[in-house]
């Protein structure tokens, strides 16, 4: 039996469940029923911005939009491989900030892009290692470990930084906020990085394991499957992931600072969520991931042109959350409900 076979295999096994196809229907019919609704939500929130928000439904208004939420879009890129896998991982509030300093701090005192860079994405790639290595090998529950990595990620972004802001000196050291074809490189390198990864999930026997480890990780494991390795993989590619958005955050804003990006880990948690993702594992994928962020933005956007307080904003993400676990709930009714008929 090839590994691509037993990987399939360990996927559908639940003791007691429906056969294979019979649960394939039901996930898929799930997880349509969910999008189908964030997406009925997001149309109802853009009706309703164009009627509250002035300057709402304009061209620069949705360039502002994409550039607002791709910082977000890649951190959730990797929060999505880490919770179809069954994980969790909030150190990505630390590993953004992180990251953006310690690019803005390298190329301040005269070192390339290219490295400053790699030594951001470094920092993230250890802090990945760090994370699996946790989870796998001391068996400590992912929610401790990364909520301990990120006081540990964003204490060393305070002391890197000396708890200031750094200004990066030279613009010309921030070529992702350069405008190609009407909008800035970092909202392009997001739109690269989600098509990447989401064929990665899709045609790879990587991502098939991915969700085998998610759906069920002892069958998986009694498969052949090495779940370790992937758990460690897709820690390191969060990590990854989130430095890169930090490099990404600093040439946006042309500087790096501790406290900016502090809130990614709630809210790609919330986006991941709504986009069809269970905190259970096993679900999920790049395209309701971008419409879960594509929302979050949306709603910060219309709130900030109706001039609406910052805090509020921060409501509504929690508010946007809630929906998305309710959504959660009705997808795995129909999920129930799809299986029980295919039992009949």
């Amino acid at each position: 039996m090839s590994s691509v076979t037993r990987v399939e295999s360990a996927a559908s096994v639940d003791t007691g469940s429906a056969p294979a196809s019979g649960g394939a229907l039901a996930r898929l019919a799930a997880q349509g029923t969910q999008l189908l609704g964030v997406g009925g939500f997001y149309l109802i929130l853009v009706v309703f911005f164009s009627i509250k928000a002035d300057h709402f439904l304009t061209t620069s208004n949705t360039v502002n939009i994409l550039s607002n939420i791709a910082i977000l879009g890649v951190v959730s890129l990797g929060q999505a491989i880490v919770l179809i896998s069954g994980g969790f991982d909030l150190s990505v509030s630390g590993t953004v900030p992180l990251g953006g300093i310690i690019f803005v701090e390298l190329v301040n005192h005269g070192h390339g892009i290219a490295l400053a860079t790699l030594a951001a994405v470094g920092a993230g790639l250890v802090v990945g290692v760090c994370n699996g290595l946790i989870v796998t090998v001391l068996g400590i529950n992912p929610l401790i470990t990364t909520l301990a990595t990120v006081s540990i990620t964003g204490g060393l972004a305070f002391t890197v930084s000396n708890g200031l802001t750094v200004t990066l000196t030279n613009v010309g050291d921030a070529p992702l906020g350069n405008v190609l074809w009407g909008m800035p490189r970092y909202v392009w390198t997001m739109f690269v990085l989600a098509i990447i990864v989401f064929i990665v999930l899709r045609y790879t026997v990587f991502g098939r394991m991915l969700y085998s480890v998610g759906g069920n990780r002892e069958a998986t494991r009694l498969a052949g499957v090495p779940v370790n390795a992937i758990t460690m993989a897709v820690y390191v590619l969060s990590g990854i992931l989130s430095s890169f958005a930090g490099v990404m955050l600093a040439q946006q804003l042309l500087a790096g600072a501790p406290s900016v990006g502090s809130t990614q880990g709630l809210q790609s948690i919330t986006a991941v969520i709504l986009g069809g993702a269970a905190l259970t594992g096993g679900t999920g994928g790049i395209p309701g991931t971008l419409l879960g962020v594509l929302v979050i933005g949306t709603v910060s956007n219309g709130l900030a042109l109706m001039q609406v307080p910052t805090f509020y904003q921060q409501i509504a993400t929690g508010v946007i959350l809630l929906l998305a676990v309710g959504l959660g709930r009705l997808r795995g009714l129909v999920e129930r409900t799809i299986w029980a008929r295919s039992r009949v």
